[in-house]
């Protein structure tokens, strides 16, 4: 038996704990992502997990853009321990998690996220094992991916079925949102009825523009690729985010009461309205099985 065969078995076993477990006892997992970088991505990922634990969620940032600190940087934050560490060093899962302001839970990548096609049969064991535990740790998951069309991204946005795609009006930043989506359509591991992609309008002038770039994007992603996207909201251009992320603070929290602030809980409470009419979640632990078996069959 190979290592592939021996993974797949493995995940197998999984999914039939995970389907015995009691309802309620699987995190969402919200994945967030882009076609390049500079759109305010893991701004927006670190906002929106701030808005959601002021609601009463238990929420944790996944950082998996590996080799960049953008998260940690936006929460002010400096994790001792990364997934490397639970992975390869004997770290526990509560180890690996450091919490930032609103009590927002925090977990680096560091060097683990590109390691995990590395992995024998008895530590993709341990590491699926330890991921029910974040489950169990966390309502809400955000997963902040690369910018870009990188193995690693897709791989984390095929794997997902709630994504969160943010752009900007930038003729550059549409032709790249596109260009993932592209990538992501023709991704062999990609189902079409298990991830709907939701749009985030960022730095949008007024709401005309917002409109105005998700139908640029939306007719094109209609006409010619097999993928579900939805308009989910925008944030307008405001000085008051720059400042934020010069001084390392989540704009929710240094200026509540300025327009993006606004935008962002609007966009939250969407998120959590939809939760309530959502049904089965997969959790953390199915998505790292999807993203660890792609990386075996890459």
């Amino acid at each position: 038996m190979d290592q592939a065969e021996g993974l797949r078995n493995i995940i197998k076993k999984q999914d039939i704990q995970q389907t015995r477990k009691p309802a309620g006892k699987t995190a969402r997992v919200i994945t967030v992502t882009s076609g390049k970088g500079g759109v305010g991505k893991s701004s927006i990922s670190v906002n929106l997990a701030i808005a959601l634990s002021q609601m009463g969620k238990r929420v944790v940032v996944l950082d998996a853009d590996f080799g960049l600190a953008n998260v940690e940087i936006m929460l002010g934050i400096h994790p001792r321990y990364n997934l490397a560490d639970l992975m390869f060093r004997g770290r526990s899962m509560t180890d690996i998690i450091t919490y930032g302001p609103e009590e927002v839970g925090f977990i680096s990548g560091g060097s683990g996220i590109e390691e995990m096609a590395n992995l024998t049969r008895e530590q993709v064991f341990h590491l699926v094992h330890k991921l029910s535990e974040l489950d169990r740790l966390a309502d809400v998951i955000i997963v902040d991916t690369g910018a870009g069309i990188g193995n690693t991204v897709l791989e984390f946005v095929a794997a997902s079925s709630e994504v969160l795609l943010v752009t900007t009006p930038e003729p550059t930043s549409i032709t790249d949102a596109y260009a993932l989506l592209k990538s992501l359509n023709s991704c062999s591991s990609y189902n079409s009825g298990q991830t709907v992609v939701k749009m985030i309008a960022n730095q949008v002038r007024n709401h005309g523009d917002a409109d105005e770039l998700f139908k640029k994007i939306g007719v094109v992603v209609n006409k010619f690729l097999d993928i579900q996207i939805e308009y989910l909201g925008a944030v307008p251009y405001d000085a008051n985010m720059s400042r934020a992320v010069i001084r390392q603070e989540p704009v929710i929290l240094s200026a509540p009461r300025s327009m993006s602030a606004y935008s962002l809980n609007g966009i939250a409470g969407k998120l959590e309205n939809r939760e309530r009419r959502t049904g089965h979640r997969p959790g953390i632990m199915q998505l790292f099985s999807s993203v660890i078996q792609m990386k075996f069959n890459r």
